[in-house]
Parts: structure tokens; C-alpha cells; sequence
């Protein structure tokens, strides 16, 4: 029990440093001149770590570095990097800073999960509540910005009296147009706080030495998209990652625009109400699993997706259910990407599993990011006039990739017996 807060706690701080700026950078890069193409560089700072970690970061991980003193310097200098973003707005530093944090941040993701799964005596059941962390993770960061984007003067000048009140005038002046972009900056600033407050936690943890594996860990994970289904997961994770970045890189501005008109401050909160129900499916994942079984499990969560951008898409006007739809985000991440992670701990050798871990974070958070980053300004430019944005035909590209993908999922995902959640309640592995 006490591995456990503590597991738990590592997760709350982790996912913290990366809900506190994510969902917003998409809005800020553009207001600070970059271009598409700069915007994109900046972007893939993300997916070009994911995909470094897979080589580098998680073989030195596996073999040289007990994992908890790993998670310690990554989030020190990362944290530094992060936290200097919020001070800096031209282009090349900024670049700089990203790629510094990223590529010590992203590498961190799998060691947590390492970590968690090395210090769980029943990973199926137990991960789901230790994952969950992170969830509360990004909701607390998200919510105190609610009284970021807040225009201070004319709070001031409405003169309310007693908290209720005054609290009331900090909520219904919210900050517009350039003044909103500019408190971004402090997204940067809370990221940076957390991943310092990390570094200094994760020597708290329970000790995780170096695993003896093979020189090439890497190499044996790729090894094992010769098996069917791990390939068909693989190919079916990097359209669903693609999808699910598509959501980061064009819902921020969706609300805050004038087809949806929810206010500066409540973009972040509306955004985090995804997390919320996140809570409830990542505590429920495991009586899931054994009750649907990985594939349908897994299939459910990709459908999420595609509900979510078809009411995106057909109903942007409704701003009650634009807002109730980000339930799904829950649904979204805990059925597919958190199932992945368990599915890959229970199938996949033991001696390599940080790289087995990283050989599906290569596309979760490298190969669908990277195209959805490299393409999602450019897109986002093509269906945009002075007048508005074409979000109908914009938020239809991802919907239809999702339901592709869940049908990919359904018909041609078939894992073998003998480990995992069963089928069902007849108890056939799925």
C-alpha cells in the first residue's frame, strides 16, 4: 500500500507537467508569428522524442540506470528547459527548449509505467487505479488557470464585495484575443514547477535497479511485429494516436471560437473534463477487461473517438453537448492506450519490457503525433478563411480514421490464449 501512493503520486506529478502546457500550445505558437512550418518543428519536438526514446533513451534505461534515478535527472534538466519556455518567444530558443524537455520528458512515460508494473503484485487490477493519478494529474493543473486567463482590471472595476462576489467578477472576465495568448506563458511556468517538484520525488520511490537484458532490447521488440497481432495493435495504435492529436491540436481553438464561444479561462477546465471521466474508466478498467476482453475493450475505445469528432463536426452549434461530448476523452484513453499498456505488459517478454513499452510508444506518442503535428497547422490553415473555419469537414477526417481503425481492430486483432483478460464471461481469451 505504501508503493502504492507513492506509484500513484509519481503519476499525479508526471502527467501534470504535460496537461499544464499541451493544451494550449496550438493557439499560443500562432500568436507568437511562428509560422506553420515553425509551429510543426516546435510540435514534433514531442514525437521526434518518442521516437528517439524507442532507440536510445529506453535500451540505456533497460540496462545502465536504476529507473527511479533516471526519472530524477530527466525531470531536472527537462524541467529547467520547460520552465524557461515561459520566458522566451523567439522562435529558435524556443525550438531549443522544447526539444530539450522533450527529449528527456517523453522517455520518462515508459519508465513510470516500468516503474508501476515492477512494484505491482497484480498489474491487470492494480494499474488502472495507479494510472489514474496521472488523470487527477492533469485535471489539477488545468482548473486553477480558470483564474489565469482573467482580466484583472475590470474585475477591479466592477468593485464586488465579499469572495462570492469577487469570485463571481474573475469568472465573467475572462481575457481576449492577444492578452489570453500572453498568460499562456504561464502554462510553461506550472509545467516547469511540477517536473522540478518530480525530479526531487522520484528519489522517494521504491528502488528499480537496471533489468539484465539484451544488448539490443530494441531490436528484439521489433522483433515481434513478426507476430500478427501485435502488428495489426501496432498499425491500429498509430492511426489511433494520430486521431487522438488531432483532438489537441484543433479542440482548444473549436471552443474558444465563435462557433462554440466558450471563454478563454474555461478552454483548459472544458478540456480536462475528459480526465474527469477518465477517473471512473481507468478505476473500472479492470472488471472491463475481463468482462469484454482486450480486443472489444480496445475497439470501444477507438469508437470514442469517432463519436466525439461526429458530434464535433454535426453539431457545433450546441455548445451544452459539445462540452458534455469531452466525456468520451475518458473513454477514449483508459480503453485503448492504458489497455495497450497492459495488454503489453502481460503478453510481451519480461527481459525487454521497457523497449516493448517504447516500441508502442513510438507510435502512440511518436509516429501518429508526428504526422498529425506535421499536418494538423497546415490543415487546420486549408480549412480556414477570414470568415471562420470549415470545422464540419476539418473534424470529419478524423472521424472517419477512427472508425476505420476500430473496424481494422475488430476484424483482424486476435491475441493467443493463455495470458490476460478473458472473453467474455465464458472465460475465452480474447
Amino acid at each position: 500500500m505504501h508503493h502504492r501512493w507513492k506509484l500513484f503520486v509519481m503519476m499525479v506529478l508526471q502527467f501534470a507537467i504535460w496537461g499544464a502546457w499541451l493544451p494550449l500550445i496550438f493557439g499560443y505558437l500562432p500568436s507568437l508569428g511562428f509560422s506553420a512550418g515553425q509551429q510543426a518543428a516546435i510540435l514534433n519536438a514531442f514525437p521526434i522524442a518518442a521516437i528517439v526514446g524507442m532507440f536510445f533513451s529506453n535500451q540505456f534505461a533497460d540496462r545502465s540506470f536504476a529507473a527511479e534515478r533516471f526519472l530524477a535527472v530527466s525531470h531536472g534538466i527537462g524541467g529547467a528547459a520547460i520552465l524557461a519556455l515561459g520566458f522566451v518567444t523567439d522562435f529558435w530558443p524556443f525550438l531549443v527548449l522544447m526539444y530539450v524537455h522533450c527529449l528527456l520528458y517523453v522517455p520518462t512515460i515508459s519508465i513510470t509505467n516500468a516503474i508501476a508494473f515492477a512494484h505491482l503484485k497484480d498489474a491487470q487490477r492494480e494499474f488502472g487505479i495507479v494510472r489514474m493519478g496521472g488523470t487527477i494529474g492533469w485535471i489539477v493543473v488545468a482548473w486553477p488557470f480558470a483564474l489565469v486567463f482573467v482580466d484583472w482590471p475590470a474585475v477591479a472595476a466592477a468593485n464586488p464585495q465579499g469572495f462570492v462576489d469577487w469570485l463571481g467578477a474573475a469568472l465573467a472576465h475572462p481575457l481576449t484575443g492577444d492578452a489570453a495568448r500572453a498568460a499562456t506563458r504561464w502554462t510553461y511556468v506550472v509545467a516547469g514547477g511540477a517536473s522540478l517538484l518530480l525530479a526531487v520525488f522520484a528519489l522517494a520511490l521504491p528502488h528499480t535497479p537496471p533489468r539484465a537484458t539484451e544488448s539490443l532490447a530494441w531490436a528484439k521488440a521489433f522483433r515481434l511485429l513478426g507476430r500478427p497481432f501485435v502488428l495489426v495493435l501496432w498499425l491500429v495504435a498509430l492511426v489511433d494516436a494520430f486521431v487522438h492529436q488531432c483532438y489537441f491540436n484543433w479542440t482548444g481553438r473549436f471552443l474558444e471560437s465563435s462557433a462554440v464561444g466558450i471563454p478563454s479561462n474555461w478552454v483548459m477546465p472544458v478540456m480536462s473534463i475528459g480526465q474527469v471521466a477518465e477517473i471512473l474508466t481507468m478505476a473500472v478498467l479492470g472488471p472491463v477487461l475481463a468482462r469484454l476482453g482486450w480486443r472489444w475493450t480496445m475497439v470501444v475505445g477507438v469508437l470514442g473517438h469517432a463519436a466525439r469528432f461526429f458530434v464535433f463536426a454535426h453539431f457545433p452549434q450546441h455548445q451544452d453537448l459539445i462540452v458534455a461530448v469531452n466525456v468520451l476523452h475518458g473513454i477514449c484513453y483508459a480503453f485503448f492506450f492504458a489497455t495497450v499498456y497492459i495488454f503489453v505488459d502481460s503478453h510481451l517478454p519480461k527481459d525487454i519490457r521497457s523497449s516493448a513499452q517504447g516500441l508502442f510508444n513510438l507510435m502512440i506518442l511518436g509516429g501518429g503525433a508526428l504526422v498529425a503535428n506535421t499536418f494538423g497547422p497546415t490543415l487546420f490553415e486549408a480549412y480556414s478563411t477570414p470568415e471562420g473555419t470549415d470545422w464540419h469537414r476539418l473534424f470529419e477526417l478524423p472521424m472517419w480514421l477512427a472508425l476505420a481503425a476500430a473496424t481494422a481492430l475488430a476484424l483482424l486483432f486476435r491475441p493467443p490464449a493463455g495470458s490476460g483478460a478473458a472473453e467474455g464471461s465464458g472465460g475465452a481469451v480474447d
